[in-house]
């Protein structure tokens, strides 16, 4: 198969002339630049009010580890409705769990925030995978790389931008505000996709669900014996939990940011120097995934062979980033080394989307990419806890940053064995 060019011309085109696509595509703009302003609203909360770096942790692992127990279930659920309805439901339900957080504001009500959390992510894990699941349903074979690219870049972009805007106006207009912000995202981002028409068959096909077929573990066995039979995809659907070994990156970020260069400004408050320190190395992790796809995959053009080998540099890069931050001497440097790390990151995980895409089959999509992020959110969850207790135990969030760079060699040698043995294999 030949694949699009990816070219900004090719970005245009897509987003111009596919209606269905350019909906999708803005209600991700609308709802993740409201997701990492209010990102940092929860997290320099929970430092304010606790002081303690595992409260981070345990927010980072409510944020995703739901994703892990409820991919099974969001898989088929994605597998046997309408993948544009369970968005919008996901939707909503998070709009209504971000205005919520308005109510914590205290010590005594900061226990608020978890539960919270874990059910805001629920609705993510029903939510990301369907959104991934409808790309080729909505975009021509030829022109899936271009629109998983301008969805990582996107990504990336809206991290940049509202990373850094978030620390802005939580310093200019307080929490609250952004909660409230992150809200109305949710609500513009369900009437986009209520907007979009398009033929979803495998729900055609399917049957009706019922209650108990959420705990029926039928059909995920069906997908487990479906990824076991193409070794391609069995290491392919790993490659995300490769990527969340970065999750650590959720402590790093906030308690650097804080400690180590936070902004100084006469007349702001230290808080509010904390929350723009943590939006730099935030965004310099937006502008690193943002370039990242964008430099690789003119080179990579659609190619299996060189996306497979793109994999294995991005984690190397990776690894070195991470290795340049436990060192870094000034904020700048620090941003640079954060850049290069995510830019290997963001790599990973556009050209393993597109593989995945390309390897599964429509009816096992849902659970195949349920999977796929499970593995991930696992990552990034066990990751970041365990950053925040070495970080409360004494342990220099320098010294965790450079853990974190060694761990990606794991990752990049197992990928790197899984390429050595299709070769041999061939």
């Amino acid at each position: 198969m030949v694949s699009t060019p990816v070219t900004l011309r090719s970005y245009w085109r897509l987003v111009r002339g596919n209606p269905n696509f350019r909906r999708l595509w803005l209600a991700q703009i609308v709802s993740e630049i409201g997701d990492w302003f209010y990102t940092l609203a929860v997290y320099t909360l929970l430092l304010e009010l606790t002081g303690k770096a595992q409260s981070v942790g345990l927010a980072v692992a409510l944020q995703v580890l739901p994703q892990t127990l409820v991919g099974p279930t969001a898989g088929v659920v994605n597998d046997r409705l309408r993948r544009r309805q369970v968005m919008i439901s996901a939707d909503l339900v998070r709009a209504v769990i971000v205005a919520c957080m308005l109510l914590a504001r205290t010590r005594g009500s900061i226990w608020m925030v978890y539960p919270l959390l874990f059910v805001e992510t629920v609705m993510w894990g029903f939510f990301e995978p369907a959104r991934s699941a409808v790309i080729p349903n909505i975009v021509p074979a030829e022109d899936i790389v271009v629109a998983n690219t301008l969805s990582a870049t996107t990504w990336s972009f809206n991290l940049a931008i509202g990373a850094t805007m978030g620390g802005i106006a939580g310093v200019l207009f307080g929490r609250e505000t952004v909660f409230v912000l992150n809200a109305l995202s949710f609500l513009m981002s369900a009437f986009l996709i209520g907007r979009m028409v398009f033929h979803e068959p495998h729900a055609a096909a399917a049957a009706p669900l019922r209650a108990r077929d959420l705990v029926d573990f039928t059909p995920i066995l069906e997908g487990i014996r479906y990824v076991r039979r193409d070794p391609r995809l069995l290491a392919t659907v790993f490659l995300k939990g490769g990527v969340g070994m970065l999750g650590a990156n959720w402590v790093i970020f906030p308690i650097m940011g804080a400690r180590v260069f936070p902004v100084t400004i006469r007349g702001l408050d230290p808080s509010r120097g904390a929350m723009l320190g943590m939006s730099l190395l935030m965004g310099a992790r937006g502008v690193g995934a943002l370039l990242g796809p964008l430099l690789s995959a003119g080179w990579a053009a659609g190619k299996g062979p060189r996306m497979r080998k793109g994999i294995l540099v991005a984690f190397l890069l990776s690894a070195i980033g991470y290795m340049g931050l436990s060192r870094a001497p000034v904020v700048a440097l620090a941003c640079a080394c954060v850049v290069l790390s995510h830019a290997g990151g963001s790599v990973v995980w556009v050209f393993s989307t597109t593989l995945l895409q390309r390897y599964t089959e429509d009816r096992f999509r849902g659970r195949v990419f349920s999977a796929d992020l499970g593995f991930c959110m696992l990552a990034i969850a066990t990751t970041s806890y365990i950053a925040s207790l070495a970080v409360d135990a004494g342990v220099s969030v320098r010294t965790v940053a450079l853990a974190t760079g060694i761990a990606m060699l794991i990752p990049a040698g197992a990928w790197f064995w899984a390429l050595r043995r299709w070769q041999d294999n061939s």
